[in-house]
Parts: structure tokens; sequence; C-alpha cells
């Protein structure tokens, strides 16, 4: 398909900017959009740490389990890096769980755990995302895949270091296993529109040996050395001796059909180090964002079109997966079966229908195609296209006939 150019006058600016040979992702900011609220919207944004149209996504959380605002730029503290599934503030998230490491102090509640942070030491690109976490003094850093992601947390010296994996209210259940370095679990957390056996499974794997293990119960129960929890609130806790700067390795997957589909979905990361995995990364972005190739001397433009590019090409996300057999599957966010073919969710119709996928279709066909599918396989396992997909029908903005 032949690329879009559009030439418009220029000023200086972009000269330095060329010379740093720019490519279209590093004009992304995933920021744009973030400072909203529940009372004044200026985007009603995350920023989203993804592959385009990934299943999973991950962002740094500064709201509140269950706020719809997961993160918003005036807040000045941290709680953690949350999976994510969310489409909207208004349709909220489904799945999720979340990741935040801590030195000094055993603490589990998100309150106490947050940590400032100052926007100086933060790196959002859809790849590629870095913070300094200061009254922890830890370095976090995430790249991911479409269903899998790595972190690389760079510690203090401290024989009080941990990870605190928060596997959300509303039913979750957590299991540390020290031999592998591991922890599996599973969030039944929705905001609606899913079936009754919805599950979220996951599995996180540590380059580093555990010292320390617990697992929680209601937000505030810790259970040292008790390696599973099921309750309404679940998490769990390991922890190590760290030297001055010394980093560790976090590799997650996640899957809506099983711990073994969870641990295939973790081959994502075989064989790749962090940062090779960021250079995947970009230049994944990079191939989908330079479809359109715009010239502009003025390089707020150029950040301006290339971040809302990048918006257009989260979602509707992935909801499938690839079974041992190397077939493609996906769990029915309608009918809570395992069946073959495509499945793609998060998006409102009402608001796609038209421009979202006329543009999918003139520049990224192929990825439509299967969109596509996805929607004849809602059709075939609901009886209905969805008006909303999140996962499953949320019944929102549905189309009203006016008479004129």
């Amino acid at each position: 398909m032949k690329r879009i150019i559009c030439m418009l006058m220029c000023s200086v600016v972009f000269q330095v900017a060329a010379q740093k040979n720019y490519t279209p992702v590093d004009y992304v900011s995933t920021l744009v959009g973030t400072m909203s609220k529940h009372s004044l919207s200026t985007g009603n944004t995350y920023p989203a740490i993804a592959m385009p149209w990934g299943m999973n996504f991950w962002t740094p959380q500064t709201g509140k389990m269950g706020d719809g605002w997961v993160y918003t730029y005036d807040a000045d503290k941290i709680k953690g890096f949350k999976q994510t599934h969310q489409p909207s503030p208004w349709n909220n998230d489904y799945g999720q769980f979340a990741i935040m490491p801590v030195t000094n102090k055993l603490i589990f509640n998100e309150d106490e755990r947050a940590s400032w942070f100052s926007h100086k030491t933060e790196t959002a690109k859809p790849h590629y995302y870095r913070v300094f976490l200061a009254d922890h003094d830890v370095t976090v850093e995430v790249t991911p895949t479409e269903r899998a992601a790595m972190f690389r947390l760079t510690f203090p010296e401290s024989d009080s270091s941990f990870v605190v994996v928060d596997a959300y209210d509303k039913g979750s259940y957590i299991k540390i296993i020290p031999e592998e370095n591991k922890i599996i679990g599973y969030t039944t957390r929705n905001s609606g529109g899913v079936p009754e056996n919805f599950r979220n499974y996951f599995v996180i794997r540590f380059d580093k040996p555990f010292l320390y293990t617990a697992t929680v119960s209601e937000d505030s129960v810790i259970h040292k050395g008790q390696p599973e929890v099921l309750s309404d609130h679940a998490g769990g806790i390991i922890g190590f001796s760290t030297s001055r700067k010394e980093v560790v390795h976090v590799r997650v997957a996640s899957s809506f059909i099983s711990f073994e589909q969870a641990e295939r979905n973790m081959k994502e990361l075989d064989g790749t180090t962090f940062d090779s995995l960021v250079t995947k990364g970009k230049d994944r972005w990079n191939e989908v964002l330079g479809r359109i190739e715009v010239k502009d001397d003025y390089v707020d433009n150029m950040r301006t079109f290339y971040s809302c590019l990048y918006r257009s090409l989260l979602f509707p996300r992935m909801f499938y997966e690839i079974d041992e057999n190397g077939k493609i599957v996906h769990y029915s966010p309608y009918n809570g079966e395992v069946l073959p073919g495509y499945m793609f969710t998060d998006t409102g119709f009402w608001d796609t229908f038209r421009c979202l996928f006329p543009f999918l279709n003139l520049m990224y066909p192929s990825m439509n195609v299967k969109m596509q599918e996805g929607l004849v396989n809602a059709y075939k396992e609901s009886g209905f296209l969805p008006e909303w997909a999140s996962p499953g029908h949320r019944r929102s903005m549905v189309g009203i006939i006016r008479h004129w």
C-alpha cells in the first residue's frame, strides 16, 4: 500500500529533530491526555505500555484500585505497575493485577507502598517505560510483547528488598513457588461483560532466588511462609537481599484460558534480553506507525500526529492466543468456552464505525481481516454483533433511531 505523505510548511525546530534521526515512535508521548478527571476530560487516557493491538497493556498506577482514572499526570505517587485491559475510564478495567517493588519495610496496602515520583525521571513510550521510585530508591523499567512483558528493577543495597504482587479484590488467587522463583495466580476482577468462569491467569518469573515469601489476604493479613491463598483480595510478597544497583529481571505473562497457556505465552520472551526486547518493540511500532509518513518541520505537529496515531492502533485489542499446536484459539467472553479462531475486543462501534474501521481497512487491511473474523465469531457465540465489547457485551452506547 502506498504511503500517505503530508507535506507541510516548516520552521527550524525540526532540523534539530532530524539530526537526531527521529523515527515515528520517537515522536509519541503516551502521557498525552492523562491530565484528566471524572469532572473534566482532557483525553481520559493512560500511558499504555503495549504492542499494537496487544492482548495485554501495562501502566503505572496512581489512582486507587478500581478507579477508572488509573493514571493522572498531576499525581505524585505511584502505587504499582498494573496489567490492564481498560479501553476507557467509563468502561473501567477487567483481568487486572499489579506489581510493585518496595524496600526497607514489608508493606502491601496500595497507599502505604506508594512511592513519590517525578516526571523528570519518567520516560513514557509505547514500547518502553522507565521511572524512579524515590521512596524505595528503585528504578523500574518495563517493555511489553503482545501477551507478556519484562521488568528490569534496579534496587539499592538493602537486606529488605521486596516485590509485591497484588491480584486485586472481587476474587483472586496467589501461589508462590520458591523452587522455581515463580508466582502464579489469577484474578476474576471485571466491570461486566464476562461469563461466570472468567479468569485472567498469570505467571511471574524472577531471575533471583527468594529469601522471603508471604501471601496476603483481604489487603492486610500477611501469612509469612504460606505458599498460597484464595480470597476476595489475594496478594503475594517475595523478598531478597540486594547489593547496590543490583538488577532483578521479572518476566510476566497471562492468559484468559489457563495457567498452561500463560506459560506458553511467556515464550514470547524466550531468547531475549531486556534491551533486545526494547529494540524489537521499537521496530514493531515504527513498522506500524511508519505506514503513514508525515513530513513537517514543526516538531509539535509531528508529536501530535504520531501520539494520536499510537492511540488509534491500541484498540480493538487481540483477545486470542496460540495453543500448543500453533492454532489460533480464544476464550469466548460471550459463552465462556475456548474456541478456535480470532477474537478482538475493547471497541465501541458507536465511536469507531465512522472512522477507525474504515481507516484500518485502508491502512492495515490484513489486520482488519482478522478483526472482522473476530466480529463474525462474536455473532456466532452470542447471537449478536457487539455495540460495545469489553470484553463481552456491555450494553453501552447503543444506537438510537432518530425521526426528523
